[in-house]
């Protein structure tokens, strides 16, 4: 199964629910007796279900809403499809308006929330039809010739793309005889680095993706040839990966593959990110003055300031002061209010006053101290392209200060690559449901304790999150702030 069969086979789907969720919408509204004139009546509103069709076709090319884009993740999914039904019902009001159609209300919110469920289930559907067929065995077998970082975060990205219904088996080094590293027990063989070809047609491998970071290219020829008479598929990441600020586009020149490297547009350009700043951040400041002032006030009584600023590196290096609770991170040292206030985010809230002031911005990766930035590569100092935001990719992934910088990196140059208005609005979104399930956790912690009493770590309570991504991933390298 090809990953636009699915896609296509989704978007099917969901133009069908459209026709179902049309009907059902108007027989809630009306308790429809299905006799000539209701079928004339709901003739007479078909252009209505004829722009829904065209819109969703529109929305699903430009949101990609299959939902598979980025990996799967419930949240996402969420956020994107309500993003997108709020815009179909905004476009269709205001054309209905524009052309004096009346449309029943009352109608109109059935059909949306009939919708937004149907969308949401038929995605959801679609993944356990993916996960049963991985379940069972009908999948490619992929085998990843390199074991390295590059080859470890491949084989992280394929299991979190369930619609490729591929499993990756093992690596393969060619610098080790004792390879490959294989993911199963069951699957780990011992080989030496001659005879691939034939080892891999023994474990019944359909694909061979080269990640070596120095291929030798004698080897890899020889490698494509023996590959190609076995019928296994052979692919390559190409070097030098690290240039993953430029979005990539294959060209064939006659036969000749040409790799072209297109820089992103500065983000400079884009003034709606300081506006939807500027606006929702004052939003957010009212809304989150009732929750500010009693933290506050809790922790002024065990501290002499309430506030501390400390020192971030924003856009292109420029040190600002950002402002937090004066509460410390990852100490023993500190009472369950405050773990509580840093587990649920809670001190992060006063950089709304960095946001509105310009120095950071609501989505964006997360502002490191100088001495951190000193030592930033080449590669991660991409990062400083664009403001440092109060949350970002990387976070809505589960990532937080015990990560590693390499990880959120690679989150936060993948939305640097692809900034929009619906990637920052489907952020926030997440981060609301990430602040929410730690608020449910939180509170199922706290009922569980014998009289109140017992305490926790924040290490113990993080592990509650939806982390699995961060601990399959093995290669680790020390942690930064976030």
């Amino acid at each position: 199964m090809k990953i636009r069969i699915i896609g296509r086979s989704i978007l099917l789907a969901d133009l069908l629910w459209s026709v179902v969720a049309f009907v059902t919408a108007d027989c809630l509204r009306y308790g429809r007796i299905w006799d000539l004139t209701s079928w004339r009546t709901i003739e007479s509103l078909l252009p209505f279900l004829a722009a829904t069709a065209a819109l969703w076709l529109l929305l699903s090319f430009l949101m990609k809403l299959d939902c598979f884009h980025g990996g799967w993740r419930f949240p996402a999914v969420v956020s994107h499809v309500f993003l997108a039904v709020v815009t179909l019902m905004f476009v269709l009001l205001s054309v209905g308006y524009l052309w004096r159609e009346y449309v029943s209300r009352l109608m109109l919110v059935y059909f949306a929330g009939l919708l937004f469920v149907g969308f949401i289930g038929i995605r959801y559907f679609a993944r356990q039809l993916l996960l049963a067929r991985h379940h069972s065995g009908d999948v490619r077998r992929i085998m990843i010739l390199g074991a390295d970082r590059i080859a470890r975060e491949l084989a992280l990205k394929i299991n979190r793309h369930p619609e490729m219904v591929c499993k990756v088996v093992g690596f393969l080094s060619p610098q080790d005889d004792r390879q490959p590293i294989a993911r199963d027990e069951k699957d780990a063989v011992t080989v030496p680095t001659i005879g691939i070809a034939e080892l891999l047609s023994a474990h019944r491998i359909t694909d061979l993706i080269i990640a070596l970071s120095r291929p030798s290219m004698p080897e890899v020829l020889n490698l494509a040839a023996q590959c190609r008479e076995r019928g296994i598929t052979l692919s390559f990441v190409p070097q030098p990966y690290e240039l993953y600020c430029f979005k990539p586009s294959l060209v064939d020149l006659d036969g000749i593959p040409i790799l072209e490297l297109r820089e992103v547009t500065a983000p400079e350009s884009l003034i709606w990110k300081r506006f939807v700043d500027i606006a929702l951040g004052s939003v957010l400041g009212v809304v989150a003055l009732p929750i500010l002032l009693p933290a506050v006030v809790g922790v002024r009584r065990t501290r002499s300031r309430a506030f501390r600023w400390e020192k971030r590196c924003g856009k292109r290096g420029e040190v600002f002061a950002m402002l937090r609770l004066n509460v410390d991170r990852d100490t023993s040292n500190s009472t369950r209010f405050e773990r509580s206030l840093v587990n649920l985010s809670v001190t992060e809230l006063p950089q709304l006053w960095n946001v509105l002031r310009g120095e950071m911005t609501l989505v964006g990766p997360r502002p490191d101290p100088p001495q951190k930035v000193s030592r930033y590569s080449e590669w991660e100092q991409q990062r400083l392209r664009v403001k440092p935001g109060m949350t970002g990719l990387a976070q809505v992934h589960g990532l937080r200060d015990q990560n590693s910088l390499e990880e959120k990196t690679r989150f936060d140059l993948q939305y640097i690559l692809n900034i929009s208005f619906v990637s920052d609005a489907s952020i926030l979104l997440q981060t609301l449901w990430i602040l929410a399930t730690r608020l449910f956790d939180h509170f199922r912690l706290i009922a569980r304790e014998p009289d109140g009493k017992r305490s926790f770590s924040i290490d113990e309570f993080d592990e509650l999150h939806l982390l699995e991504e961060n601990l399959q991933s093995a290669h680790r390298s020390p942690s930064s702030s976030d």
